[in-house]
């Protein structure tokens, strides 16, 4: 096989298609479970201010960066950077390129663990509602348990089988069903939340803006952050299905398209979770346990609640899915451009593999919680440097922004140039340093 030759026998069909999949990237378990506590701890609508500014003005630009990034060198992350770093006989190349691809395969690994969560819970909301568990305290009883081993499989098979049938016929056709659906849903919950009694408080809690918090740096920090994650800026997962569009796909608009669903997305699921939360007495603000206790007892208590809880986390499976399979196509195409292996060989071998490296991070939380740390903290933040410097500094920023505006109704102007070579690289190298200094921001 020609190493090209994946990318000349794969692509999407449409725009479409390549937006939706790129959305369903970008919307994940981060939009739910962490926008949803974090804006109503930072300051409510205040918090939408830089988050949004930080999305639509640095989201989207790494965005464009590594959907160009992709379609210039018709290659994903690993071979693209490498080709870059070649050419300008940048010592290293080999060990450099290889790490954001490292960077999504090691979240792709952790991340799966929590999509066996999400199963559970979606088969337990579909059988008893949660009637026949006490909800406060199954969660510690389930995590590290032998249990989470099968729904892990579980995840990486239904993500392994998707991407056996390729990228049209895969990737596309499974995110051009999951994403509609998955707006569609959520609107309806969103109706239902928002008319339970005692409601209004819930929605009062997030569209009045605490301008205070904008004084204060965490803030700022962890919109940072929540922007850059949820997104998927990695330097890899963008950059892999940059490389199977056409040459005149519009790449300015189909970023701002990912960055304004994704966005809508985290608000809606917020304004699902957080009036609802109040309706029943709930903490709104109850961080990581708020998508696997605070939910639960919200539908275990609601009248029809077994019908919108099966729906609920139904959305939520699928908003899972459709990053774990940008994460390992991203794995799965430099695994074959690097031993010229078939997809369908390659793809089931990657989720095997995953499969028993994920087992001990199912088993031990504590190796859970360090190894994602470690992935989150530094790695996948050094993979979007790194793609951001090979391609707007050695690449060339002028060659860069060319390729975006290739086939782009409305082109970039040359105030582009000094925005991505500057500020979006400087603000990449920043993230890992809060990053550090916080214990993850992400």
């Amino acid at each position: 096989m020609k190493v090209n030759e994946i990318h000349e026998k794969e692509g999407f069909n449409s725009k479409l298609g390549f937006i939706l999949s790129c959305i369903g990237s970008a919307i994940g378990l981060g939009n739910v479970w962490m926008f949803s506590w974090r804006l109503g701890r930072y300051g409510g609508a205040a918090f939408l201010i830089p988050y949004l500014l930080f999305v639509f003005i640095l989201g989207t630009t790494g965005l464009m960066g590594e959907f160009a990034l992709g379609r210039a060198k018709g290659k994903g992350s690993m071979a693209g950077i490498k080709e870059i770093l070649d050419d300008k006989k940048i010592p290293g190349a080999s060990i450099i390129s290889v790490i954001p691809t490292l960077g999504v395969c090691g979240i792709f690994l952790f991340y799966n663990v929590v999509v066996g969560w999400v199963l559970k819970y979606f088969s337990m909301s579909v059988v008893s509602n949660f009637k026949n568990i006490n909800v406060e305290t199954y969660l510690d009883n389930f995590l590290g348990s032998s249990q989470t081993i099968i729904w892990l499989a579980v995840a990486i098979t239904i993500t392994t089988v998707i991407l056996t049938f390729g990228v049209s016929k895969g990737i596309e056709k499974a995110n051009n069903v999951m994403m509609p659906t998955l707006f569609i849903v959520f609107i309806v919950l969103l109706i239902r939340s928002v008319t339970l009694p005692g409601a209004s408080e819930g929605i009062k809690y997030l569209l009045v803006p605490k301008w205070s918090y904008l004084l204060d740096p965490i803030t700022w920090v962890m919109a940072l952050g929540q922007a850059f994650f949820t997104v998927s800026l990695n330097g890899a997962g963008m950059v892999v299905y940059g490389s199977y569009i056409d040459k005149n796909l519009d790449i300015p608009s189909s970023a701002i398209n990912t960055a304004f669903y994704d966005g809508l997305a985290a608000i809606l699921a917020a304004f699902i979770i957080i009036p609802a939360a109040f309706a029943f007495g709930l903490d709104p603000a109850a961080g990581p346990t708020l998508l696997f206790i605070t939910v639960p007892t919200i539908f275990k208590s609601m009248t029809g609640g077994h019908l919108f809880g099966a729906i609920f986390f139904a959305s939520i499976v699928f908003a899972a899915i459709s990053s774990t399979i940008n994460m390992m196509e991203a794995t799965s195409e430099a695994f074959m451009q690097k031993t010229k292996w078939r997809r369908e060989k390659s793809v089931i071998f990657i989720g095997i593999i995953s499969f028993f490296i994920a087992i001990p991070l199912s088993l031990n939380m504590d190796l859970f919680g360090k190894f994602s740390d470690i992935v989150t903290i530094y790695i996948a933040p050094l993979g979007t440097l790194i793609a951001a410097i090979a391609f707007f500094w050695i690449y060339g920023v002028e060659q860069a922004r060319k390729e975006i505006n290739h086939g782009a109704k409305k082109p970039l102007g040359k105030w582009f140039e000094p925005l991505s070579k500057y500020g979006f690289v400087l603000v990449s190298a920043l993230v890992i340093i809060l990053g550090v200094v916080y214990g993850g921001i992400g």
